[in-house]
């Protein structure tokens, strides 16, 4: 089979089309007789019940079992033959092998095997071969396999585009095919959701996505670079590569917002993969926080930093962002250590316990977090006593010893020692923590640092792989408290250009001195803007080392306005246009969650769907946000409204206004009523 011409390949397309059709078929005779005979072994059982001992219950149940989960994969290859069914392959390469054999490989999102024949026809885009597409051109080619490097050459490569079983294009290699088809891809209007880019994978994106070795992995990737994307694939190769031993449920993802989480939802099911558990900082923080705090969210603390300018509260943000805070919590729990013992003899009924038994029993648990020994202790004492009084000891007596060993130690709740932290660095006024008991978010995580090292918390053992995103709004304390919790794999991505709160950034250098041993990327290429809009991005905060994919468009456009209900009126014209543009969706990003809500109110019509943080879903159309949360995902268009000098003047506006320019794939619009803001003018 060579299937040199376009007519050939149509030909080749409708005969695999026709094996996946037969192959559905089969599947759906087989779960008939599956149903089938679990239907009749659970009919024998109730007949049979009264005769049927222990043993035979049990081996009926397994039975049972079995046959319902082998009924399970079946409906689940099923699903994806009928969606190999729109689209089987969409790369081919044909490897010629050292013994001078060609193999045709032919690559799709699943694996397809003509079990009659014993012969692969559609490879998985995660198997070692596939990885020839990616890496390669013509000529001279290897690929590595679990028995070795396989070496050969490369005598032809194809690309294709098939949707609903058509052939819609196909592109011979001589042309650089990746940037032709991504182009093409790229031109496009965004969806609802984040899609899978196997057929557009680059080769050092490749390279991220297959890396099996590395513990902690930290991609650094600017505004549309894809980072996203290529951990979610990352995810799908690991799933494939090690599925022996590690499944979907063993995966967590720790995402910025509800929302986020939704846009990214599909991407691991089109992979073939189940759905994956995510959760935010917020409610890894509930899990861990004792429940008599109430606390600000990150949210709520970029809010009131948007709001007003109070610099006591940007400095305490600042110094808890720091790595210098951590390495002090660090010093502060070895001076306690030292130093907040008061050692003296204990009595028990006639018998006295030395400070050097109190002191050598408290090294024997060195390793068990401090709070934690109190209890130890106080066991091995009441054995110690026992033994030198020669006989059992009273309830009382055994209550003292309880209370006498914690009395030993100046503080016995964690809350109490991190107030006591800040007097010890003689800074008692960076705590603000009322009667009320409201922790400020910087305080949320530096706490349950301590609560972790002083208490010990054994929560998420079952966790294999960690996928945080966003990583630059994450502070050292919070990679602390991760790499305490999580003692296994992770891809830890983001981008320190797209920071929320410039005063909690960490670039990739904070989280490789967390993470020494990281394995650290760096993706320069940006895939989602035009040139143009890439280029106005840069005027707010310049990045010399962004690569624009050459994919050219409108010039964004700033407008301005006599007052804001003519900037408004303007606004109302811009989706009534859109509306008509053939566009899937519009952004309009304002820079507080106020500033979206007057704007909803104002523009309300059909269609629009304003996004807040208790939202949990990404919807087409028009959507009203904030640039905090409009983080990670895209548009085909976005407006800016209300560009003023009098709303864009911080840090942390210039932050917001880089976000929201950077969503925009085709085209962008910032609005104004007073002068423009001067932080353009980079």
């Amino acid at each position: 089979m060579i299937n040199a011409t376009e007519p050939e390949e149509r030909e080749y397309l409708e005969e695999i089309k026709e094996k996946l059709t037969l192959a559905i078929r089969r599947i759906e005779d087989a779960v008939k007789q599956f149903s089938e005979e679990l239907r009749q072994k659970k009919e024998y059982i109730h007949e049979h019940q009264s005769g049927m001992d222990d043993a035979d219950m049990v081996a009926a149940g397994q039975s049972i079992n079995r046959m319902a989960f082998t009924g399970e994969a079946a409906v689940s290859r099923k699903r994806k033959l009928i969606k190999l069914g729109q689209s089987p392959y969409f790369g081919r390469i044909d490897f010629i092998t050292q013994a001078q054999e060609r193999l045709p490989v032919y690559i799709g999102v699943y694996s397809f095997l003509d079990e009659r024949q014993r012969q692969n026809l559609i490879y998985d885009w995660r198997a070692p071969i596939s990885s020839l597409f990616y890496d390669f051109e013509l000529g001279e080619a290897s690929f590595t396999t679990p028995s070795g490097t396989i070496q050969g050459t490369i005598a032809l490569k194809r690309q294709y585009k098939i949707r609903d079983g058509r052939l819609e294009f196909m592109l011979e290699n001589d042309v650089n095919i990746h940037d032709d088809v991504l182009q093409r891809e790229l031109a496009k209007s965004s969806d609802d959701k984040m899609k899978n880019i196997v057929a557009t994978i680059q080769r050092d994106q490749n390279a991220v996505i297959r890396n099996e070795d590395a513990s902690v992995m930290v991609i650094q990737g600017v505004a549309g670079s894809g980072k996203t994307s290529i951990a979610l694939h990352r995810i799908a190769f690991l799933l494939y590569r090690f599925r022996e031993t590690i499944a979907a449920k063993d995966i967590l993802i720790i995402s910025p917002n509800k929302v986020f989480a939704d846009y990214i939802s599909n991407v691991l099911p089109e992979l073939g993969e189940e759905h994956i558990p995510e959760m935010g900082m917020d409610e890894l923080a509930a899990d861990l926080l004792d429940t008599r705090y109430s606390y600000q969210t990150f949210f709520e603390q970029v809010s009131a930093l948007l709001e007003a300018h109070d610099p006591a509260f940007i400095e305490r943000i600042r110094f808890k962002s720091s790595f210098e805070f951590l390495s002090q919590l660090n010093q502060y729990l070895l001076h306690i250590e030292n130093h907040y013992f008061a050692w003296r003899e204990l009595r028990v009924g006639r018998t006295v316990v030395p400070v050097a038994v109190l002191q050598q029993k408290f090294k024997t648990y060195h390793r068990v977090p401090l709070l934690k020994r109190f209890a130890l202790v106080a066991n091995d004492i009441r054995a110690y006593v026992r033994d030198a009084a020669g006989r059992k000891l009273t309830g009382q007596e055994k209550a003292t010893i309880g209370e006498a060993i914690p009395r030993l130690f100046k503080f016995h709740q964690v809350p109490d020692l991190y107030r006591d932290f800040f007097r010890w660095l003689g800074k008692p006024e960076l705590l603000k923590l009322d009667h009320r008991l409201h922790l400020e978010y910087a305080d949320v995580f530096a706490l349950i640092y301590l609560r972790l090292r002083l208490e010990g918390i054994t929560a998420y053992e079952q966790v294999k792989h960690l996928l945080v995103d966003e990583m630059q709004d994450y502070t050292p304390v919070q990679y602390a408290v991760l790499s305490r919790l999580f003692s296994c794999r992770k891809t830890i991505l983001g981008d320190v250009s797209q920071t929320v709160n410039p005063y909690s950034a960490s670039s990739a250098e904070t989280i490789e001195r967390v993470f020494p041993q990281a394995d650290v990327v760096k993706l320069y290429r940006s895939y989602r803007s035009t040139v143009e809009i890439t280029a106005f991005a840069q005027r707010i905060t310049p990045n010399p080392h962004i690569i624009p994919l050459e994919r050219h468009g409108q010039e964004p456009m700033v407008a301005r306005y006599h007052n804001q209900g003519e900037e408004l009126a303007a606004i109302q014209q811009m989706i009534t246009a859109f509306q008509s543009s053939g566009n899937h969706s519009l952004g309009i990003i304002c820079k507080t969650l106020r500033q979206a809500e007057d704007a909803y109110q104002a523009l309300q019509a059909p269609g629009i769907h304003l996004l807040t943080e208790e939202s949990t879903s990404f919807k087409e159309g028009v959507i009203i946000t904030t640039a905090h949360l409009a983080k990670g995902l895209e548009f085909d268009e976005v407006i800016v409204p209300f560009a003023s000098a009098h709303n864009y003047k911080t840090e942390v506006d210039k932050s917001m206004l880089y976000v929201a320019c950077t969503r925009a794939m085709h085209q962008l619009t910032l609005t104004h009523s007073g002068p423009i803001t001067a932080l353009l003018s980079a």
